[in-house]
């Protein structure tokens, strides 16, 4: 996991591109006083440091006592947020409405009710433009206060269009919180179970479900956004990968039918594309995959990304995640390893706004290029790194890890080692309730293989495959099959080959059939 300092101000300041530094500095110096030299020598300190260390921060910035350094750093916090506020190319619609919202006040502070009335129409437009109900209903509220204070000769008609309106916003924002609650609970109960483990777990959301899902949905944007991420979600907990490409296909849909919400809700748009491209992965579908990897790419490259940081580190984990799917998919598992030096540099210098989840998974994915091209040795110190931190999310993800890392083993001969470990990783999977058919076949399998030789396992290599084989058209069974191609793995016991090897003949032969058809 990388290193994240826990420093507010220097994480702020780390942040910065040289155009927001020497920005600052200018900002700085027109707008305050002889203590903001302070501020910007601590500023200077900072940006010079590679880790967070007090003590030494106060020797290179001698002019701030201890005692003084609190509010200094609150100060040049401040001045920090201030002067990226006003940078232009940084605004979006959030800021701009919020911006004319300021002037409708100073207006109105001012005395100009018509005035007023006039900045609030233009908010009205754009945020119903944009979808922005919040927005909308804060101008709603703040024209019915001067309409009920102040004779504008607009009274005659506007009092029942404000209600109406007030009315029809307030229902439509109602309606997205629920949607948007439903949402969020669905994915904070795959972020910490992953996919359903069991016909409990599957009844479990499905009631959840229908407990929470409203019949009388709106036809807003953000209604229909917040519907299709709750189907998303709910199908990909249940393994359903066919709904959970429609929906994901839907949610992506909205937003190209509104390209204006594509700019007001980037990292949402972003998110959409994340998982059509996962779906694709799920139903191995390499050629759509492939395609929305191509259009993804340039949408990344656009302005619109590459200008915003968290645009562009958000857009680059969905991008190259979907293109080390791909290798999975195409048995390219060499030819994505020269991805790894790239990824553990992004994993450093964007490590601070990276969640663990995220981290996780490039961890996970890096140890399976490395097991599939036949590093058992780099695949053991990638999962290590998922296995030494703290279980407490993605148990799934966990489980799976520690089932992989077994496997490793075994391919390394390290027996002395083994049979602890499958101890060891049975009993972890048993608490966690982990344990799919799938898996006790597995673990059964490695007990037993520790007593043949390399001549006598190879029957038994084909009687595991023969089981297993008979679980994949199982929902519940597939959730270890999306995680541990373990049928590919059998077959290149079986055959003598490379994992990747077996996963490159099966894409070509899937190719060459689609060809000739």
């Amino acid at each position: 996991m990388p290193s994240r300092s826990t420093d507010t101000l220097f994480q702020l300041v780390k942040s910065l591109q040289k155009s927001e530094k020497r920005n600052l500095k200018l900002f700085v110096k027109r707008n305050s006083g002889s203590e903001s030299f302070k501020s910007i020598q601590l500023f200077d300190a900072l940006d010079k440091m590679q880790e967070y260390d007090e003590a030494l921060l106060l020797k290179k910035v001698p002019s701030v006592s201890k005692a003084q350094l609190s509010n200094t750093k609150a100060l040049l916090y401040r001045q920090i947020l201030s002067s990226l506020r006003v940078l232009k190319e940084d605004r979006n619609i959030d800021q701009q409405l919020h911006e004319m919202l300021d002037f409708a006040r100073i207006l109105y502070n001012k005395g100009l009710y018509h005035q007023t009335l006039k900045m609030l129409e233009k908010i009205k437009d754009m945020a119903r433009t944009h979808y922005q109900l919040t927005y909308l209903q804060q101008a709603l509220f703040f024209e019915k206060k001067i309409e009920a204070l102040y004779i504008t000769r607009s009274l005659t008609t506007k009092a029942d269009e404000l209600t109406d309106e007030s009315q029809k916003v307030n229902t439509t924002i109602s309606s997205i919180n629920s949607l948007s609650n439903l949402t969020l609970q669905l994915y904070g109960w795959y972020i910490q179970n992953g996919h359903a483990r069991n016909e409990k777990d599957m009844k479990v959301v499905q009631a959840f479900m229908d407990l929470h899902l409203k019949t009388d949905i709106g036809d807003s944007f953000y209604e229909k956004a917040y519907l299709y991420q709750s189907y998303v979600w709910y199908a990909y907990i249940r393994l359903d990968f066919l709904m959970y490409y429609r929906y994901s296909q839907k949610w992506v849909d909205l937003f190209e039918q509104n390209p204006k919400m594509i700019e007001a809700e980037t990292i949402m748009y972003a998110k959409g594309m994340h998982n059509l491209m996962a779906a694709h992965f799920n139903l191995l579908n390499h050629d759509k995959l492939a395609a929305t990897i191509k259009k993804f790419k340039k949408f990344a490259q656009s302005s619109l990304v590459q200008n915003i940081d968290n645009n562009r580190i958000v857009t680059y984990v969905y991008l190259y995640t979907a293109v080390i799917n791909l290798h999975f998919l195409e048995g390219t598992f060499q030819k994505g390893l020269k991805m790894v030096p790239f990824l553990e540099e992004m994993l450093v210098k964007y490590g601070k706004y990276l969640d663990r989840h995220r981290v996780m998974v490039f961890y996970y994915k890096i140890a399976c290029l490395y097991f599939g091209s036949g590093d058992n040795s780099k695949a053991i110190d990638y999962l290590n790194r998922i296995i030494n931190q703290r279980d407490d999310l993605r148990t799934d993800l966990q489980c799976y890890s520690r089932l992989l890392h077994l496997i490793a083993h075994y391919e390394l001969k390290n027996y002395n080692l083994l049979e602890y470990l499958i101890k060891s990783v049975y009993r972890y999977m048993a608490k966690m309730q982990n344990l799919s058919k799938v898996e006790e076949e597995i673990f059964a399998f490695l007990r037993r293989a520790l007593k043949f030789n390399e001549k006598t396992i190879r029957p038994e290599f084909e009687k595991l495959l023969a089981k297993l084989k008979k679980y994949q058209e199982n929902r519940l069974e597939a959730r270890a099959f999306a995680y541990l191609d373990v049928i590919s793995w059998l077959e290149s016991k079986i055959s003598g080959i490379n994992v990747q090897d077996v996963i490159r003949s099966k894409y070509l032969r899937a190719k060459r059939g689609k060809y000739t058809r």
